[in-house]
């Protein structure tokens, strides 16, 4: 990465910090993987349960290989017997793995789902819920942060998950009512009413989608 825009994306980094903190989240930077994982490992306890809503970012900083391979109950619902089960485990984990379709430079969190187990419990439920977010998921404000869930996010993800929705064809969101729409429900995470259960680590990179 080009060294002034890795020296950008700090200070940007530190003003959406600066948000969270403000709305009584806890947030972190990571100058790279590396460190976003070993900040994550930190804050998790050992021995605690762990979960996850599809977050490619966490699977992306070898977050989930390391919890893994780690002394943590991690709840792996892609493998689990009972899906339904796995999924439900989640309100009463201690810690929920995630990360943002888009977040604000002020520290708004904007997440689209389908099933909606991940926003959810976001919500509501994990004593602890922690996004590992990358830069390229930042914008402005909130307008741009629903323009780029719906339209950059959820037509990746609709494509990659081979759903037929108008999205997939066109790389473009189009409102749809489709069986297969994946934008359900919209979350918009502005404040934590519970110190210390949101934590998001803003990492220098470009992660997920």
């Amino acid at each position: 990465m080009n060294e002034n825009i890795f020296k950008r994306n700090e200070l940007l980094a530190q003003k959406v910090i600066n948000g969270l903190e403000s709305r009584n989240m806890k947030g972190y930077y990571a100058k790279d993987k590396e460190e976003a994982c070993k900040k994550a490992l930190e804050i998790i306890e050992e021995g605690s349960s762990v979960t996850m809503g599809g977050a490619m970012s966490a699977h992306e900083i070898g977050l989930v290989d390391a919890l893994k391979s780690g002394n943590y109950n991690f709840i792996d619902r892609d493998v689990a017997e009972d899906k339904r089960a796995a999924m439900l485990s989640a309100y009463d984990a201690d810690y929920f793995l995630t990360s943002a379709n888009a977040i604000t430079e002020d520290g708004i969190m904007i997440n689209i789902d389908g099933n909606s187990n991940r926003v959810s419990a976001i919500a509501q439920g994990p004593r602890h819920v922690i996004a590992i977010v990358g830069m390229n998921k930042v914008c402005p404000d909130v307008d741009s942060a629903m323009k780029r869930a719906r339209n950059v996010a959820a037509p990746i993800n609709a494509q990659r998950f081979g759903l037929s929705t108008p999205c997939a064809k066109t790389g473009a969101c189009m409102d749809c009512k489709s069986p297969d729409t994946i934008c359900c429900q919209f979350l918009m995470t502005r404040y934590s009413r519970h110190a210390g259960r949101i934590h998001v680590i803003m990492v220098n990179d470009s992660l997920g989608f």
